[in-house]
């Protein structure tokens, strides 16, 4: 199949990618022209009629991006021209990475890695104009939470803590508001440890906070030793380059957290995340991008990378013997937009900057276009909810009687 090479169902050449994006690669080194325009159309959707194009990056970012050996790559996304609303482009980007030393490192050795090793992504992201910039989950750590040993808590801090301050002196200098979900410690409510992302304004202040919403209880996702749901609801954050929200990791499997978003009127979703391959890749390239249809916004999918090994083994009572680590995380960060078009996802290996601009326009042309909204019935479904969590629930099943004829 040309230089492409599959291991274990896998594209694997040049820090490939898995998904929709995978198949994408082996077609384009397979197919006529006319037939691959056709096959990337159905798998990576079209922007006003036309494939996404890239971003003309400065040679600064790509300097950078060649030094330190990370992915970086771009796409554009345009809405149709109107005569009443200016275009509202703005630049976004998307941080993915692996831990940069062992998990047997010191702790403030391992944290400060991480900073080191963000440093010049962050600054090839600023070189490079971006806007609005968003980090993964727990990006100041390595995805401990499979352990269920505490002494990982190490690793939390407040929301004006060490890695805040780093990002808010970056933030102001590249006029960017920065996105930084961290292990949070709540120094005023008993201590308690939070899954928090923390919004940081282009002026280097704090715009606000919001709370993992759903906590995961499936396979060695052993969070809730650590944290439990959160209590910030679902805000969006006016910023002046958007109204921004975030969906954090396994918030993105509960599509009605994806709607609570967009009915406070978010326009950019991001779904920073620490997924494994064995559990999730599959739904990985569908969710996103079905959440961007159904909510007319934009969504911004981050996962780390890489495989994290613990010094001590662990089980997670799923039948599975004893392991040192979670699986692999297979990055593969990508954009989702309004009118089903997506780009190629960042590698599956390496650490990776993803670039798009996005005119925020389509947001409404396609509330207009497919009038959700409108259509949604919000009614109907508050009746249903406000039935189901009571006590006394019962389904609305209409059984056929010759059932129970039938077994008396």
């Amino acid at each position: 199949m040309d230089k492409k090479t599959l291991e274990n169902g896998e594209a694997v050449a040049d820090g490939s990618i898995c998904g929709y994006d995978s198949l994408h690669q082996l077609l384009s080194a397979n197919l006529k022209p006319e037939l691959y325009q056709e096959v990337s159309r159905l798998l990576l959707g079209s922007n006003c009629g036309r494939p996404l194009e890239q971003i003309v990056l400065p040679d600064s970012a790509r300097a950078l991006s060649s030094k330190h050996d990370f992915d970086l790559q771009s796409a554009s996304f345009s809405a149709d021209k109107e005569q009443m609303r200016n275009p509202r482009v703005v630049r976004v980007g998307l941080i993915q990475n692996s831990i940069a030393l062992p998990t047997t490192a010191p702790f403030p050795d391992q944290k400060r890695g991480i900073f080191d090793k963000l440093k010049p992504i962050i600054d090839a992201a600023g070189v490079a104009g971006v806007n609005i910039l968003c980090l993964q989950e727990a990006w100041t750590m390595p995805f401990a939470f499979c352990t269920r040993e505490k002494r990982w808590c190490e690793f939390a801090e407040p929301v004006d803590g060490e890695s805040i301050k780093f990002l808010q002196e970056l933030a102001q200098k590249y006029n960017m508001v920065i996105v930084s979900p961290i292990l949070e410690r709540d120094i005023d409510h008993g201590e308690v440890l939070w899954n928090t992302a923390v919004i940081i304004g282009n002026h280097g202040n704090i715009i606000g906070k919001h709370r993992k919403n759903h906590i995961p209880r499936v396979g060695d996702f052993n969070e809730s030793t650590y944290y439990m749901e959160g209590n910030t609801g679902h805000p969006v954050f006016e910023t002046v380059f958007g109204k921004i929200a975030v969906n954090i990791c396994y918030g993105r499997h509960h599509p009605l957290n994806w709607l609570a978003f967009g009915l406070n009127g978010a326009e950019i979703v991001f779904n920073p995340s620490a997924t494994v391959g064995e559990l999730s890749e599959p739904m990985w390239p569908i969710e996103a991008r079905n959440a961007a249809i159904a909510n007319s916004y934009f969504v911004g999918s981050i996962n780390r990378v890489g495989t994290e090994v613990f010094p001590n083994a662990f089980t997670s009572g799923d039948g599975k013997p004893q392991h040192n680590d979670f699986g692999h995380f297979y990055g593969s960060s990508h954009f989702s937009a309004p009118d089903a078009s997506c780009t190629p996802s960042l590698s599956r290996y390496k650490d990776g900057l993803l670039i798009s601009d996005m005119d925020l326009n389509l947001c409404r042309q396609y509330k207009d276009k497919w009038g959700f909204r409108m259509t949604a019935r919000y009614e109907v479904y508050a009746d249903l909810f406000t039935s189901y969590i009571k006590p006394d629930f019962k389904p609305q099943v209409v059984s056929d009687p010759m059932l129970h004829k039938n077994s008396s």
